[in-house]
């Protein structure tokens, strides 16, 4: 939960911290190494190539679970269409399949199968290579860089809460993992200015305004409808746990804080993060991300987040979070007033 001092400038807005955006103490970003790379992608072949059938997720075990070309593109045509996937990872899981099904429920189509006649729809709609080239600049590469998250709040406020890397840049900027980034990209250095890169070929394009949002807690979902009814945009989303609950019955958007800063006031706090009060700085590893959506519940709002692979996959304080890039998308396409939804 926060509270938002309007009295500041958009840029230098401070949350106050009551239950969300704080890292759960069983979830804190991690600071592990990446998982290792997947054997290279034949690249060329990611544009013909055809997702499964069916939605067969391996059992858990030590063998590292390679990616699915044909998951890769599929993600990446949902992630164009606004029917976000999340995280592009070429991974079998229930953010693509009910991206999918939402996607398939807008446009006519039933069930959550990826078919030939919902390739060649998404194809025709969203078409263009799913891979492109970029060379890395100057700017792709500069730090400074700030290290990896504790999950201690007096940590992420003393050292910060910028990228922990160019690879990371580099990853959120074209949503996708950083282990498929460089499955992607073999034995190339990141950190190197002129290197040439392989990416997925995601959009920038705003959504219509919206004018209604429903969050379904049941399925960890976020969707967005304009003006007539049409289902425009669909999240994945992480909405509050059984401990701290997000709120029911229907909201309103009181405004939108893009980069915003946030403070631990322990006066404020159904629940136990120290006693000391504690500034954390803007940044992309934020526990609130790079915007917040502020709601008419005092403290509770729609915001992004430093994990964008564990989306729906893990509980919040409350709130509503999507990856940065979903979360800007929606942002600024709504207005004070838009209705949210929470069933």
């Amino acid at each position: 939960m926060f509270r938002i001092r309007r009295a500041l400038p958009a840029t230098a807005l401070i949350l106050v911290l009551a239950a969300c955006g704080a890292p759960d103490p069983d979830q804190t970003r991690s600071t592990a190494a990446p998982a290792s790379p997947a054997p290279r992608l034949d690249v060329a072949g990611l544009e013909s190539a055809v997702p499964p059938t069916a939605w067969t997720v391996p059992a858990a075990t030590d063998a590292p679970v390679q990616p699915d070309p044909g998951l890769i593109r599929v993600q990446i045509l949902l992630d164009r269409s606004a029917f976000s996937p999340g995280v592009i990872d070429g991974l079998p899981g229930d953010n693509t399949r009910r991206a999918v099904a939402a996607w398939r429920e807008a446009n006519g189509m039933t069930g959550d199968t990826v078919d030939a006649a919902m390739m060649e729809a998404l194809s025709t709609a969203h078409g263009g290579p799913v891979m492109r080239r970029v060379v890395l600049t100057a700017a792709d590469v500069a730090g400074p860089f700030d290290p990896p998250a504790s999950g201690d709040l007096s940590d992420l406020a003393r050292d910060g809460v910028g990228f922990t890397s160019a690879r990371e840049r580099i990853a959120e900027r074209f949503h996708v993992t950083e282990s498929l980034l460089e499955a992607l990209n073999p034995g190339v250095d990141f950190r190197r200015a002129g290197a040439e890169i392989v990416v997925p070929a995601v959009s920038d394009a705003a959504l219509p305004a919206v004018a209604r949002i429903v969050i379904d807690k049941s399925e960890t979902s976020l969707r967005a409808y304009d003006a007539r009814g049409r289902l425009v945009a669909f999240y994945p989303a992480t909405i509050g746990s059984t401990e701290r609950p997000a709120p029911t019955g229907t909201l309103k958007v009181l405004g939108v804080a893009p980069e915003p800063d946030y403070t631990y006031d322990p006066a404020k706090l159904s629940y136990d993060r120290g006693d000391s009060k504690v500034v954390v700085p803007a940044g992309p590893n934020n526990p609130v991300g790079t915007v917040w959506i502020d709601l008419s519940e005092e403290s509770y709002g729609i915001h992004g987040t430093p994990d964008p692979s564990e989306i729906a996959k893990t509980a919040s304080n409350g709130c509503v979070r999507l990856t940065n890039w979903d979360a800007e998308q929606l942002a600024a396409a709504v207005k004070p007033g838009v209705t949210v939804e929470f069933r």
